[in-house]
Formats: structure tokens, C-alpha cells, sequence
């Protein structure tokens, strides 16, 4: 491939990554939901497969981190009154790492980044512990999700050459 063909082929990935990340930050914010939360299941999307189903199984890990993050807040409120946060944190920690860690052997949803993907949004967001909450991150997750699955496939479709195309 020559330097030129290099170079625009750069350039339409970068364009095509941010025209994307723009509308789905827009879709976001129509939908309420958090931006930076978007970019998690994009980043979630390029942790491994980028095919359809890699970007299904790896949401579903994220969203399954997330209800992680909502049990360890509730067990963290349970233990409150029984035990410092010194001690009840730890404990928490431990068994949902112990959890989390563990899942990585499953033939399905072994992703273990898009675990952590998931505990991470849902300790960053800051929201009360409820089903609504992890409904507005994973909701906001899939949008990036979605958004990775896209900007990869038009990326990978406009920049095949005719012959690959099988022209």
C-alpha cells in the first residue's frame, strides 16, 4: 500500500470514529444519558471480537458488571451498620472480585475487561442504588456499544479495496 493510500485511509477512519462518537454523544444527551458512560461500552466494543456477537457478549459483560456494582453498593449499606467501612469495603471488594475474576472461565461472556468496564461506570456514576440506575448506564453503555460496531463495520466496508469486496 502507498503512502498516500495510507494516509487516507487514516484520515477516513479518524473522520468515520468521529462523526460517529459526535452522533452518539448526541443521541446520549437526547436520551439523558451520561456521555462519559457511552464511552464505556465503546471502549467495551474494542476489548475483543468486533463482530456483532463479540459486541453483544462483551455488553452483557459490562451490564453484568454494572448489577455487580449495584450488589456491592447494597451489601456495602448492609454492613454499614454492623462493621466500619474499613472493614465492610474489603469484604465487598474481595468477594466481587473473587466473583468477577472467576467469571473469566465461562465459554460465554468471559470477558473480564468488560466486567470491570461495568463495576467502574457504576462506582463513577455517583447513582442511587436502584434498577433505574444500572437501566441508564447500560442504556448509555449500548449506545457506545452500538457506536463502536458501527464506526469499526463503515470503517471496514468504505476501505475495502474492490478486489476484497470480491469485484
Amino acid at each position: 500500500m502507498n503512502t498516500t493510500m495510507s494516509r487516507n485511509t487514516y484520515v477516513l477512519t479518524t473522520l468515520i470514529a468521529a462523526v460517529t462518537a459526535a452522533g452518539a454523544a448526541a443521541i446520549s444527551l437526547s436520551l439523558a444519558l451520561p456521555v462519559w458512560a457511552m464511552f464505556i461500552g465503546w471502549i467495551a466494543f474494542y476489548t475483543r471480537g468486533l463482530t456483532l456477537r463479540a459486541a453483544i457478549e462483551n455488553l452483557a459483560c459490562v451490564g453484568a458488571g454494572l448489577v455487580l456494582g449495584l450488589m456491592a453498593t447494597l451489601g456495602l449499606q448492609a454492613l454499614s451498620g454492623a462493621t466500619t467501612p474499613a472493614v465492610a469495603l474489603p469484604i465487598i471488594v474481595f468477594c466481587v472480585a473473587i466473583l468477577v475474576v472467576s467469571l473469566r472461565g465461562l465459554p460465554v461472556m468471559s470477558n473480564l475487561l468488560g466486567y470491570f468496564l461495568g463495576l467502574v461506570a457504576w462506582f463513577a456514576a455517583h447513582l442511587e442504588p436502584s434498577l433505574e440506575s444500572v437501566g441508564k448506564l447500560f442504556g448509555a453503555g449500548t449506545v457506545g456499544t452500538t457506536a463502536g460496531l458501527v464506526s469499526h463495520t463503515l470503517a471496514s466496508r468504505l476501505l475495502r479495496t474492490p478486489a476484497q469486496a470480491g469485484h
